[in-house]
């Protein structure tokens, strides 16, 4: 499919945004899904620069686990990498479940120019009353959401009684659980649904641009 899309649009060689990308909570920047989805949005001509946040490097440095910084820090840290890469004008946040969290959070301050949330953390699993809105009502950017139907984080019968802002774009990836894995007896593969949120994603990003 999103080889399709190169062929479709052989005009989308470079786009003037960058895509900053962050990691969830558990998996660091260079997991397959992470490597998968910024190798498929390069490709499109969008730059994706990817970080990690302090709990995930010190990971790395002791070899051991640590949980999640808590929201000031990875705001924080957010916030440093923009202004690293440009300033909000030049930079779309996104992020995997946690790091869309932390995105929407920061365009929510109007710390960028979009951001895109895949696998947003609606709600922790089995806990619907839970549901984390308490940024949306700030939200005046577009924001495009990438959900998996049968993701425990929120599924399309409850999203579809949230007070969504306007400017929020959700897409549905049939068949995807949280990490868009789908059911073997639906006959697709995790690869074929990291392809079609990509190919949301880059086309997402390219659109900006012509607004």
């Amino acid at each position: 499919m999103l080889l399709n899309y190169l062929r479709n649009h052989p005009e989308h060689t470079k786009t003037g945004l960058r895509l900053l990308f962050a990691h969830g909570a558990g998996a660091p920047m260079d997991s397959g899904f992470m490597n998968f989805f910024s190798e498929a949005i390069s490709a499109c001509g969008v730059e994706v620069i990817r970080f990690e946040f302090p709990y995930m490097q010190k990971r790395r440095q002791t070899g051991g686990k640590r949980p999640p910084d808590r929201m000031p820090v990875l705001l924080d840290c957010y916030r440093e990498v923009i202004e690293h890469w440009g300033g909000a004008g030049q930079c779309v946040l996104a992020g995997k479940s946690m790091g869309g969290r932390v995105a929407l959070m920061v365009l929510a301050d109007r710390g960028a120019k979009a951001a895109v949330s895949i696998g947003y953390p609606f709600h922790p699993p089995g806990r619907p009353e839970r549901l984390r809105a308490e940024h949306w009502s700030q939200i005046q950017s577009p924001w495009l959401i990438l959900q998996g139907t049968r993701d425990p984080f929120g599924k399309p019968q409850e999203v579809a009684q949230y007070p969504l802002p306007q400017c929020a774009q959700l897409r549905w990836i049939d068949e995807g659980d949280h990490d868009f894995k789908p059911r073997k007896r639906s006959g697709l593969t995790q690869q074929t649904l990291w392809a079609q949120s990509a190919e949301m994603a880059a086309n997402f990003v390219i659109n900006l641009e012509r607004k």
